[in-house]
């Protein structure tokens, strides 16, 4: 089986050889760490299948999330580049939520990990009820 490559490779030919996939400071992690919130792939998966939304339809629409949990999952979403915060000039003020190209490029791997899910998540349980078992015995 290949080695995953991290894309730190290409700028650091020397390290090539090494076994650098994921490492502290390999690209590759970013995406993980992006998504490592439990709401901010829910919300780009959100953006992305319905298009642009004001938060309160974004609340309606995921369901079970709060207005502050959903505030902080935007903001860090922009921070990250992922979605773009829109403004306009209306009384009262409106304020909407849409992917940036980096977001939507992102939609693709999710998707990808969500049919691992679906094909996985019961061995995953599975595994995890064994570990408790064994833990509590």
């Amino acid at each position: 089986m290949e080695k995953p490559s991290c894309p730190r490779d290409a700028e650091h030919p020397a390290d090539a050889g090494e076994d650098t996939a994921y490492t502290a400071d390999c690209h590759a992690r970013i995406a993980f760490e992006v998504l490592a919130n439990r709401w901010d792939s829910v919300v780009v998966y959100t953006l992305g299948a319905c298009g642009p939304m004001r938060p309160r339809a974004l609340v309606a629409r995921i369901g079970g999330i709060s207005p502050k949990v959903l505030n902080d999952a935007l903001r860090r979403l922009e921070y990250n580049g992922l979605i773009e915060r829109r403004t306009y000039a209306e009384a009262p003020p409106r304020v909407d939520y849409a992917l940036t190209e980096a977001g939507t490029a992102l939609l693709v791997p999710m998707r990808a990990m969500g049919a691992w899910a679906k094909r996985h998540a019961h061995d995953v349980l599975a595994a995890q009820d064994r570990f408790e078992a064994r833990r509590h015995a």
